[in-house]
C-alpha cells in the first residue's frame, strides 16, 4: 500500500486559499490527496470589497461572516480547514505608513507565531506545503509574516530537539511558493481576449508590468488544473464580502482561461527528494518516496 499523500496550503486570511492555487488543491482532492488548508488570521480588519455587502450589518459581523464564508470556500473545494487564531494586521495606508496595531499578526515573534504551525504539520503530517514568497505574494503585512512563520515551521517540524512537547517531528518534503501572476500569463490572458475581439480588463496590468519586476522566471512547476477553474471561482464567489460576482476576477470567459493558461504555477523553494525541473506535480519526487515506504 502507498502511503497516503497529503498537501498542506498556509494562507494569510479567508479568501487568499481560494485566489491563489485553489485549482490545484481541488485536483489533488479529486485525486484522493488529504489537502488542509492553515488560516492564519481571521480577516477581521479586511475590507468589503463587494459593494453589495457594504453594508452596517456586515461591517458590524465581519468577523463571524468571513469564518462563515470560509466554511462554505472549504466544502466547495473539499479541503479541512484550521484556523491559527492570530488577528488581521490590516493593509496601512498612508506616507508615511500608520504603525499596525498592538497585537496583531505581523507584530508577533515568528518563533512564538509558528509553534502552532510546527503542532499542525506534526498532526497532520505533510508531504508538500505551499505558501507564498518573501514578498508576500505582494506586500501585505501578514502575508510576508506567513512566510516567515512557514519557512521557520517548514524547517522546524522535524527537529526532535525542537519543542518536542508539541508533538512526534515530522519533516514535510517539499516546500513551494505561489506564483500567482506572471508577465507571460498576464500578455497571454490579454492577447486571448483582444484575439476573441473582447476587451481586456489586463491593459492597466501590462502597463505595470513595465516597472516591475516579473515572477515568472522563478516558476519551476506547472499544474495542469484548467478542469478545476470553474470550483475555484465558485470558490471564491463564496467570499462574498471579498469578491465583486460581477468584477475583475470574472471578466475573461472560462473557456479562453483553460485554452490561454491552463495551469497554476509555482516556485520550488525547498525539497528533500530528487525531481528533475521543471516539474507538472507537487508530489514529484514525492511519490516514489511513499511507493518505497
Amino acid at each position: 500500500m502507498a502511503e497516503q499523500l497529503r498537501l498542506m496550503a498556509v494562507h494569510a486570511h479567508p479568501d487568499d486559499e481560494s485566489s491563489k492555487g485553489a485549482a490545484t488543491m481541488a485536483k489533488y482532492v479529486a485525486e484522493g490527496v488529504d489537502v488542509l488548508v492553515v488560516t492564519c488570521t481571521g480577516g477581521e480588519r479586511g475590507s468589503v470589497l463587494n459593494p453589495k455587502m457594504d453594508r452596517p450589518d456586515v461591517w458590524a459581523n465581519i468577523g463571524d461572516i468571513r469564518r462563515a464564508e470560509m466554511d462554505a470556500a472549504r466544502a466547495i473545494l473539499g479541503v479541512e480547514q484550521a484556523w491559527l487564531g492570530f488577528v488581521d494586521s490590516g493593509l496601512p495606508e498612508g506616507d508615511p505608513l500608520p504603525p499596525l496595531p498592538e497585537g496583531c499578526f505581523a507584530l508577533e515573534d515568528v518563533d512564538v507565531a509558528a509553534a502552532p504551525l510546527v503542532r499542525l504539520m506534526r498532526q497532520f503530517r505533510p508531504h508538500v506545503v505551499t505558501t507564498y514568497d518573501e514578498e508576500g505574494g505582494y506586500p501585505h503585512p501578514d502575508h510576508i509574516m506567513t512566510h516567515k512563520v512557514t519557512v521557520a515551521a517548514f524547517e522546524a517540524a522535524g527537529d526532535p530537539d525542537h519543542h518536542p512537547e508539541l508533538g512526534e517531528p515530522w519533516q514535510p518534503l517539499k516546500l513551494y511558493y505561489d506564483v500567482g501572476f506572471s508577465r507571460a500569463k498576464i500578455m497571454a490572458l490579454h492577447e486571448a481576449m483582444l484575439a476573441a475581439g473582447l476587451e481586456s480588463p489586463y491593459g492597466e496590468w501590462m502597463k505595470r508590468w513595465e516597472d516591475r519586476a516579473d515572477k515568472g522566471e522563478r516558476i519551476t512547476t506547472r499544474v495542469e488544473c484548467a478542469e478545476y477553474f470553474p470550483v475555484r471561482d465558485d470558490a471564491l464567489r463564496a467570499h462574498a464580502t471579498q469578491i465583486d460576482p460581477d468584477g475583475f476576477w470574472f471578466q475573461v470567459p472560462m473557456d479562453l482561461q483553460q485554452r490561454a493558461w491552463p495551469t497554476e504555477d509555482f516556485q520550488l523553494a525547498r525539497s528533500m527528494v530528487d525531481s528533475p525541473l521543471p516539474e507538472s506535480d507537487l508530489f514529484a519526487g514525492v511519490r516514489e518516496t511513499c511507493h518505497a515506504r
